[in-house]
C-alpha cells in the first residue's frame, strides 16, 4: 500500500511517460512482492530530468556542427569587354610597328586624295619577329638574299618633270595669186620622264662584273643586329627614246597670239582654210616639239635625270635592300647607288 502511495505522488510531481515494460523480475528488486497480473501492462514511470539543450546540441550535451551554408563568396565573372581590351592591347603591343606604319600608310594616302601634302614621319614595316633575340647568331649569306631582290624590281619611269614651250602653227593656202593664210602661236606644258633600267638582267648582276657588292661589317649576335654595306651600278636614266614618251597637258595649253594675211577676212580665205586648226594635227605637233624640248634642252634634261637618280635610290634602298637586310637580322650602315655610262 505504501509503494502505490508513493507512486501516485510521483505522478504528480514529474513529467508522465510511457515505456514499454516487460515482465518484473525478481533480480531486480528482490524485497518486492511477487509478480503480480499487472506485471504485463505499461509501467508509468517518471523521466529522468535531462539538461537542457541549445539550438546546436543534441540530446547527449555534446552538441552538433551544422555544416556552414555558405562557403565562400563566388568570385565576380570579368566582364567581357576588360577581357577583349587586354587581348586587344597585347595585341597591339606586339605587333605596334605594322600597326603604325599601316596606319601612317592609310593617313597618307587620305592627305594626299585631299590634296595636302604634309610631312608624315618615317616608320618602317616590321614583323615583331624580326627582330634579334639576346645571343642569338647567323650564318646566312646576306649578299644572294639581297641581290634576288633587286632582281624582282621592274623598269620604271621616274625623275617626271613638267616644262612649257611656245610654239606657232600656220595654215596657208593660195587663190591664184591671192596669198590666204592664217598663223596662231599656242603656250603649251609637256610632261616627259626617264626611265630607269633597275633590273639589267643576270648578266649585269655576275659576280665578275663587280656591279653589286655587299660588305658584312659584323655578324648579328648578343642582342645586336649586323651591319651590312651595299654598293650598287646600275645604267644610267635614258631619257624619253619616242614621241609616244611624252604628254602635253591640254588643259594648260592655250593661244597666246593670232595673225593672218589681209586677204583673210575676206570671204574666199575664210572658206578656204575653215577649219584652219585640227586638234589631232596641233596635238601632234605639240607633242613632237615637246619631245624634241626633253631630249636637247638641258633645262629640263638635266633636272629630269637628277630626279630619277635619286627616285631609283630611294626605291632600291628603302623598299628592297634595307627590308631584306632587316628580316635577316641586319641593319644597313651604308648604301651607295653608282651609275654606268654603259648600257
Amino acid at each position: 500500500m505504501t509503494r502505490l502511495l508513493i507512486l501516485l505522488l510521483g505522478m504528480l510531481t514529474t513529467r508522465a511517460g510511457t515505456v514499454a515494460a516487460g515482465p518484473f523480475r525478481a533480480e531486480d528488486d528482490t524485497d518486492g512482492p511477487e509478480p503480480g497480473p499487472w506485471d504485463e501492462g505499461a509501467w508509468i514511470v517518471a523521466r529522468e530530468p535531462s539538461p537542457p539543450t541549445g539550438p546546436h546540441q543534441g540530446a547527449s550535451g555534446l552538441g552538433s556542427r551544422r555544416p556552414n551554408q555558405i562557403t565562400g563568396m563566388r568570385r565576380r565573372r570579368v566582364p567581357r569587354w576588360i577581357t577583349w581590351a587586354a587581348v586587344l592591347a597585347l595585341a597591339g603591343l606586339i605587333f605596334r610597328k605594322a600597326i603604325a606604319f599601316v596606319a601612317l600608310t592609310a593617313l597618307s594616302a587620305a592627305l594626299h586624295l585631299i590634296g595636302l601634302n604634309l610631312h608624315l614621319p618615317s616608320i618602317k614595316f616590321a614583323w615583331p619577329w624580326q627582330s634579334i633575340a639576346t645571343g642569338t647568331t647567323t650564318d646566312t649569306d646576306v649578299g644572294p638574299w639581297v641581290l634576288q631582290k633587286i632582281e624582282g624590281i621592274s623598269r620604271p619611269a621616274l625623275g617626271t618633270e613638267n616644262f612649257n614651250f611656245v610654239f606657232t602653227h600656220k595654215v596657208a593656202k593660195s587663190i591664184g595669186l591671192w596669198p590666204c593664210w592664217y598663223a596662231s602661236t599656242f603656250y603649251a606644258v609637256g610632261r616627259a620622264s626617264a626611265t630607269v633600267d633597275l633590273n639589267p638582267g643576270p648578266a649585269w648582276w655576275a659576280r665578275a662584273a663587280g656591279h653589286y657588292q655587299l660588305q658584312t661589317l659584323s655578324r648579328p649576335g648578343g642582342g645586336k643586329p649586323g651591319r651590312v654595306v651595299v654598293i650598287i651600278v646600275l645604267p644610267r636614266p635614258q631619257l624619253p627614246q619616242s614621241v609616244h614618251d611624252i604628254t602635253v597637258d591640254n588643259t594648260l595649253s592655250h593661244v597666246i597670239g593670232t595673225d593672218h594675211s589681209w586677204t583673210y577676212p575676206g570671204f574666199g580665205c575664210g572658206e578656204l582654210l575653215r577649219p584652219q586648226f585640227s586638234p589631232a594635227v596641233l596635238y601632234g605637233q605639240a607633242q613632237t616639239l615637246a619631245f624634241y624640248q626633253a631630249t636637247h634642252n638641258p633645262q629640263v634634261t638635266r633636272p629630269m635625270i637628277g630626279a630619277a637618280e635619286n627616285e631609283a635610290a630611294q626605291i632600291i634602298r628603302d623598299n628592297f635592300i634595307q627590308p631584306t637586310v632587316n628580316s635577316l637580322g641586319y641593319e644597313l650602315a651604308g648604301f651607295t647607288l653608282r651609275w654606268s655610262d654603259s648600257p
